[in-house]
């Protein structure tokens, strides 16, 4: 199992791999896959078909995390702080010592850059480990009107350096960059000695993480321009399906290998 030790040395060294996993089932098909699995709160889009993250609730990102915790033993898994959970110092430190009390969580992850820094202090002086988020940040949609990719000028490129170096300094142990012109995010990677993890964030971060829903071809309604889908995943449940509901209707399932005899 990775450590946060082992994380940061893979700064400019093999790229950290990450997913996101909702369940034990799909924890447990991901264990010691990767470095390390991420319980988003954007199981709130993909897991409950809603419009964006802000409506997770911490009873549920607890709930889910739980879940990944039981399927998955042997790999890193951090907690997604959802929106609201994290707005002062004492509420973040008291939501995140639920995620430790109530998980076998290894860390959260909070977004935000400069003006979420002296919260990510309070915490890792706290004993939590914490996972940065910077560039597009879901939890601020509705505030900056859209999901906007960010880095296109010099001018937001040094902001979004500044907001790197702030969550270094506050005490993270790694930064996820969202959402990011690729020139920018290998500048931000480079101003900083911990890890990166890109999510449309090009190839010069140290990592890359993905939504396993994406990446697996099982969300249908629309596919980000940084997902690469790995497999159809829909469609092969569709055809299983379609396979089953014949043979039931042909009475050919359940066959004399699935039934109980005398």
């Amino acid at each position: 199992m990775k450590t946060i030790t082992s994380i940061q040395k893979h700064k400019g060294s093999t790229p950290l791999t990450v997913i996101t996993a909702y369940d034990a089932l799909f924890a447990s098909l991901f264990d010691q896959k990767v470095d390390i699995i991420l319980v988003g709160d954007s199981l709130n889009m993909s897991f409950n078909a809603k419009p964006d993250t802000l409506s997770a609730s911490m009873d549920v990102m607890i709930y889910h995390t739980k879940a990944v915790c039981a399927g998955a033993k042997e790999t890193f898994i951090v907690c997604d702080m959802p929106f609201g959970t994290y707005t002062d110092e004492k509420t973040a430190i008291f939501n995140a010592s639920r995620v430790y009390a109530q998980t076998d969580a290894h860390a959260v992850k909070i977004e935000g850059g400069v003006s979420r820094a002296p919260i990510i202090k309070a915490l890792t002086q706290n004993s939590v480990a914490v996972m940065g988020h910077i560039g597009l940040m879901p939890q601020f949609v509705r505030s900056e009107g859209g999901y906007k990719v960010r880095g296109r000028t010099e001018e937001d490129i040094l902001t979004l350096i500044e907001d790197a170096r702030a969550v270094e300094k506050a005490g993270a142990f790694s930064i996820v960059i969202e959402g990011v012109v690729e020139e920018a995010a290998k500048r931000i990677s480079e101003a900083v000695s911990i890890p990166t993890i890109g999510i449309g964030a090009g190839k010069y971060t140290d990592g890359q993480v993905l939504v396993w829903s994406d990446m697996l071809g099982f969300f249908q309604a629309f596919q980000p321009k940084f997902v690469k889908r790995y497999l159809d995943g829909a469609q092969l449940i569709q055809t299983a399906l379609d396979a089953y509901v014949k043979e039931v209707h042909e009475r050919s399932f359940p066959a004399l290998e699935h039934t109980y005899q005398k």
